[in-house]
């Protein structure tokens, strides 16, 4: 994908970017996985968003714009990798909350220690652990050649929004605004609607 697709509306993108290969290169491996479920985060109003809490060192590349790659712990453990979009100094970003795998499967295997494949990508820690994302690919263009998203015509039969999982401790109405795109038939979806 091109600059000019993740300096797009942060709504758009996070939609767009269902059905996109997510691709990561390392030392002799290629590690891919079909995006299947996003959240949007946009601006330092939305009370979910790590920018609404005052910009800080730890999440600068929010302010960076479009097509950076923010990655933040949660918990002290897990990885959550987001794409930034839109301007720079307008802090929005889309998380990748699950993928479905395609190539390199067998690392995901180790890097997750299961072989259950439904659950190897199936959450935003999964799918960053399976992929090995850490820390050190934060602030990293997603037009270089470490990791990028790439359009592969895949198939999407239907895209469905929902509120965003684990917002709880936001003010409505972020709490719950419909901002979490999904493919609907993935087995990979991390959280179901009821």
């Amino acid at each position: 994908m091109n600059l000019d697709f993740y300096k797009k509306p942060t709504l758009e993108v996070a939609e767009s970017l269902i059905g996109k290969v997510l691709v990561v290169k390392n030392k002799n491996n290629v590690l891919s996985g079909k995006i299947v479920e996003t959240e949007a985060y946009i601006g330092s109003n939305d009370k979910a968003c790590h920018a609404s809490w005052r910009k800080r060192v730890s999440c600068e590349n929010l302010w960076k714009g479009g097509g950076i790659i923010y990655v933040y712990l949660t918990y002290g453990m897990h990885y959550m990798l987001n794409i930034v979009t839109e301007k720079d100094n307008f802090p929005s970003a889309v998380l990748i909350r699950a993928v479905e795998p395609l190539e390199g499967i067998d690392i995901m295997v180790q890097n997750r220690h299961t072989e259950n494949i439904a659950n190897l990508t199936s959450g935003p820690a999964k799918l960053t652990k399976a992929f090995g994302i850490n820390k050190s690919f934060n602030g990293k263009s997603l037009l270089g050649r470490g990791i990028y998203v790439e359009d592969r015509n895949l198939p999407v039969c239907k895209i469905e929004s929902s509120k965003r999982v684990g917002v709880d401790y936001a003010e409505e109405p972020w709490r719950s605004i419909e901002w979490r795109f999904y493919q609907s038939n993935s087995l990979f979806v991390s959280k179901r609607v009821e």
